[in-house]
């Protein structure tokens, strides 16, 4: 009953849902109308058969997985990968970090037939989630074909969790068809716990997003592109929104008037505010130029106008703003500017992170701003003291090392479920 009245709710739902999809996001991106026939599980190219299925829902899932996904596919060469996502930027992403390596589509929209359309193609040997997403019908579609459902990364914050509690049997039926669970930490596995997953099913691993692994290319490339700034001092303001932008452009304004030769390089999170940013540049004295073109030495601001940089452009910097914070957005992951030992600013909003940021906290490895004059005072603070700003740093990597090691412990995970699967 619990999947039916779900299913049908669904159903009353998707001429909204697909109008939003459609015609909403797609006029804002046009990429969001391509491929679109794949979110209701119709597939025009082929998808693998028999595939080991990971989901990552967009860029920071992806970015988060890459590293799991290759020492898995390193593991395990005769196996065909499938990468879902739900976003274009998330698609595009997947391509550029995995190439021909995997398949990519789009994972369905959870409708009934839908999911169950995409089940039944793929029949998939594991179904790997990343975080919290967790959809009825393609779990109990997966669990009819003895598919197992494993919840890698997983992370439920309070606040997600009360709102659970508010739909409790769809969450325990939610529950009930999940295989394995690994989870950031004790908090998060006792919420899922309490949500009705059996507690054998939970694994404490930590967070896969700890693991990364700086390659000498990636050091390379980003000492090239600082030589191209002159030795500047540099800020990145990196996956910013609406609302944060002006805020970041209004804090390097303040910035330039004691360090004139200091240089930001603003990105936003998403491709369509690409234009938008610039033009609230083109509107302000700000000098400029955009990424795609070729950097002009008198620019204040680079707009990083191309996707798959943003670790490369940490890697240049002296210190990192981490975005979707100044505004309640909840934040963006940290630790890539933490593996270049910067010192990170964030606003107050990082409940997204909540598994991450208190870590840093706690070493004196992050800093809280308020505002843009908040954000300016601290900038120029920073750039004023060079020690201080290494010793954050170092803070910074040092968290990053002291939390690593989940990738071998969830890799363990889903090497025992694959083993199992083919023994069934």
């Amino acid at each position: 009953m619990t999947q039916l009245l779900y299913s049908l709710s669904l159903a009353l739902l998707s001429p909204l849902i697909l109008l939003y999809l459609y015609a909403i996001r797609g006029n804002k991106q046009s990429a969001y109308r391509q491929h679109f026939l794949e979110r209701l599980g119709i597939y025009s190219t082929e998808i693998p058969k028999h595939a080991v299925v990971f989901h990552c829902a967009s860029v920071g899932e992806v970015l988060a997985a890459t590293p799991l996904i290759k020492t898995f596919i390193q593991q395990n060469p005769l196996e065909n990968i499938l990468v879902t996502c739900n976003s274009p930027t998330g698609r595009v992403q997947i391509e550029q970090n995995l190439g021909n390596t995997v398949t990519v589509c789009y994972l369905p929209i959870d409708f009934y037939f839908s999911s169950k359309r995409f089940i039944h193609h793929v029949q998939p040997k594991l179904l790997v989630m990343l975080e919290t997403e967790l959809w009825p019908n393609l779990f109990a579609h997966a669990r009819q074909l003895h598919c197992p459902v494993n919840i890698i990364n997983a992370r439920l914050s309070e606040k997600s969790f009360l709102g659970y509690q508010k739909i409790a049997p769809l969450s325990r039926f939610i529950m009930q068809h999940i295989n394995t669970l690994a989870s950031h930490n004790d908090e998060d596995a006792q919420r899922f716990i309490r949500l009705g997953l059996e507690p054998h099913k939970v694994m404490v691993t930590g967070s896969i997003k700890f693991d990364i692994q700086l390659t000498k290319h990636d050091k390379n490339t980003a000492n090239q592109l600082k030589q191209t700034f002159s030795e500047r001092p540099i800020w990145v303001a990196g996956s910013t929104h609406p609302g944060e932008h002006e805020q970041i452009l209004a804090a390097h304004q303040i910035l330039l008037n004691t360090h004139p030769s200091a240089l930001l390089i603003i990105a936003p999170r998403h491709p369509e505010q690409f234009n938008k940013v610039e033009a609230l540049l083109t509107q302000s004295p700000l000098q400029h130029c955009r990424r795609s073109s070729t950097f002009d030495p008198k620019s204040q601001v680079l707009l990083a106008d191309t996707l798959g940089e943003l670790k490369m452009l940490f890697g240049c910097a002296d210190i990192a703003y981490i975005g979707g914070s100044l505004i309640e957005r909840g934040g963006h992951n940290p630790l890539e500017a933490a593996a270049f030992s910067l010192p990170i600013l964030t606003g107050p909003h990082v409940y997204n992170f909540a598994h991450i940021y208190p870590l840093l906290f706690e070493l004196n490895a992050a800093t809280k701003v308020s505002n843009s004059q908040e954000l300016a005072s601290l900038l120029n603070t920073l750039l004023n003291d060079e020690p201080q700003r290494k010793t954050q740093g170092k803070q910074a990597l040092a968290c990053l090392a002291r939390n690593q090691g989940a990738i071998t412990k969830t890799l363990n995970l889903l090497q025992s479920q694959l083993k199992t699967t083919e023994q069934s």
